[in-house]
C-alpha cells in the first residue's frame, strides 16, 4: 500500500491545530493511537502548540470538519485556506509589527525618513511574507517576541527583554539562533556591572 502524501507546511499546521484541539495536553508530543507522530508530530516548543490550540478553537467555530480528529486528514478548502493566513496575519498584527515599529521608534539611529525606511524594510521582508504568509510558519511570532526582547533590553528593562526572548524560545527551537547574542550582552552587562561595583 502507498503511504498517503502528507501535504507540506499547511497540512502540519492544520493537523496540529487538530491534535491540540482534540488530545489532552499530556498526549500532544506523545505516539499514540489518535497522535501518531509520523503525520505531522508536534515537534515545535509548547508555546506553538499552545497557539495551535487556541487557532483550532476558533477553526471548530467556524467549520468543525477543519479540526475533526483523523477525518480531517489532508482537508483543504479556500476557505480554511484564507482562515490560515488571516491567522497568520493576526499572530503579526499583536505581536510582530507593533514591536517593529516600537524598534525603529526607539532603537533605530537616524533622522525620521530613515526610521521609515528601516519599517518598510522590516514589514516588506519578502521572506516573511512569502514563508508565513505563503505557508503558514508563523515565524513572525517567535521573531516578533524576539524583538520585543532586543527593545526591552536596549531600554534597559533586562528582565522583559530575557522574558520576552524565552517566550519566542518556547515559541521556536529557530531562536537558538539569537540565544547567543542575548546570553552574551546579559552576561556583559553583568560583568561590566560588577566590575563598577554595581552588581
Amino acid at each position: 500500500a502507498k503511504k498517503p502524501p502528507m501535504f507540506g507546511d499547511y497540512e502540519a499546521q492544520r493537523h496540529w491545530q487538530e491534535v491540540t484541539y482534540n488530545l489532552p495536553v499530556q498526549e500532544w508530543y506523545f505516539n499514540n493511537t489518535d497522535n501518531d507522530l509520523n503525520y505531522w508530530g508536534l515537534d515545535y516548543p509548547p508555546l506553538t502548540a499552545y497557539h495551535s490550540w487556541i487557532c483550532a478553537y476558533i477553526a471548530k467555530i467556524i467549520n468543525p470538519e477543519w479540526v475533526e480528529l483523523h477525518r480531517s486528514r489532508g482537508y483543504e478548502s479556500p476557505a480554511h485556506k484564507l482562515f490560515m493566513r488571516t491567522t497568520v496575519l493576526v499572530a503579526d498584527v499583536l505581536i510582530y509589527i507593533p514591536a517593529v515599529v516600537l524598534y525603529c521608534l526607539y532603537l533605530a539611529d537616524g533622522s525620521s525618513k530613515k526610521k521609515v525606511s528601516t519599517l518598510f524594510c522590516f514589514l516588506l521582508y519578502p521572506g516573511l511574507i512569502l514563508i508565513d504568509h505563503g505557508h503558514f510558519q508563523y515565524n513572525g511570532v517567535s521573531l516578533g517576541f524576539a524583538l520585543w526582547g532586543v527593545l526591552a533590553l536596549g531600554l534597559g528593562w533586562d528582565a522583559l527583554g530575557s522574558m520576552a526572548f524565552s517566550l519566542a524560545l518556547n515559541y521556536k527551537q529557530m531562536e537558538l539562533y539569537h540565544a547567543l547574542p542575548f546570553f552574551c550582552y546579559l552576561l556583559g552587562k553583568c560583568v561590566k556591572d560588577g566590575l563598577m561595583g554595581r552588581g
